[in-house]
Parts: structure tokens; sequence; C-alpha cells
């Protein structure tokens, strides 16, 4: 809101030309970038964002999900809301390594030094199999809470057993929250 507010709203917002209006997005995404830190890939972040969210913006369509819940009346979202979801969760995943890289630089290396296969299929290692189950316990409390499924007393339990059990597990393996970096 502190951008909106102090930022957004006194270049115009969207009450301005197009063109002006498209500026003031840019500048909205590129300052939050520059808000996360000193550094160029944070401004290269900022301007991914604001790259992806200028067509919404244009076709008036940036708002459409803040009130409409995806697969709502049923058990799986269509395969169109599928698509949109992939599509959103990798360009921001593309996104985020710019902003967790040293360098712009890093960020060209890492992204030479990536696979070109976009889906990778398991192999069993043990963190492969700690995904999953982290998945599995995420998408069993995503529809749990979302379909307002009364389970059982046990069965709640377990869920709640294991997503412990997984955070337990993990512990020793976090990475340290990334602000206190700075």
């Amino acid at each position: 809101t502190w951008f909106r507010d102090y930022l957004y709203i006194p270049l115009g917002g969207s009450r301005v030309s197009k063109p002006k209006a498209i500026r003031n997005v840019f500048i909205i995404f590129l300052v939050s970038g520059f808000w996360h830190g000193a550094n160029w890939t944070f401004i290269a972040w900022g301007g991914i964002h604001a790259l992806l969210f200028i067509p919404l913006f244009l076709r008036g369509t940036n708002r459409k999900n803040t009130t409409d819940a995806v697969a709502e009346g049923k058990w799986l979202p269509a395969p169109r809301e599928l698509i949109q979801m992939g599509f959103t969760f990798s360009a921001v995943t593309i996104a985020w390594v710019f902003f967790r890289a040293d360098s712009i630089t890093d960020t060209i290396i890492f992204f030479k030094q990536s696979s070109l296969n976009v889906v990778s299929w398991p192999t069993g290692t043990k963190t492969d199999i700690l995904a999953l189950a982290h998945i599995l316990l995420l998408v069993t409390a995503e529809i749990i809470i979302f379909k307002k499924i009364k389970l059982p007393k046990q069965l709640r339990a377990a869920v709640y057993v294991f997503g412990l059990t997984l955070i337990l597990r993990n512990l020793g393996n976090a990475a340290g929250f990334i602000y206190f970096q700075f």
C-alpha cells in the first residue's frame, strides 16, 4: 500500500494516458526491486514483474482473480486454470533467480548451466522424496481447507504429525532468512 499511496497515485496512477500508466507501473515495480536492495539483480527482478504485469494491465484483467476463486465449486481447476497457474509459477520462479543471485553475471551463468528440460521427473533421491512429501502435504491441506472437508480426528492428527515431522526433519537444512543478510 505504501507504493500505491506514496508513489503510484501521486504519479497519476492509471487515471492518465496509457503510456503514462504503463510508465507508472514500471516505476512502481522497479522501485520495489530497488527497495529490496541496491543491486542490479533486484532491479531486474522488479522489471521482470513489471513485464509480467503489463499485459494484464493493458487487457484490464489485473484484478480478475482478486474476487474469483480458482476451481470454485469444483474439485480441480480447469485445464486452462492449471496452465495459467503453471505459467505464473514458472515466470515468478525465474524472476526469483535474479532476486537471489549476487550479480546479473551469476544469473546468466546459472541459466546457462541449468538444464533446458522444463519438467524434471523425480529420480527417487532423498531430496526428491522430501520435496514430493511437502507437495503432497500442501495439496492435501489446500483441498481440506478450500473444500471445508471435515476429517476424522485420527486422519487430521496424521496430517498434522506428517507436517510437523517434515518441518522438524528439515530444520537443520534451513537457509538463513534472506532479509537477515542485509
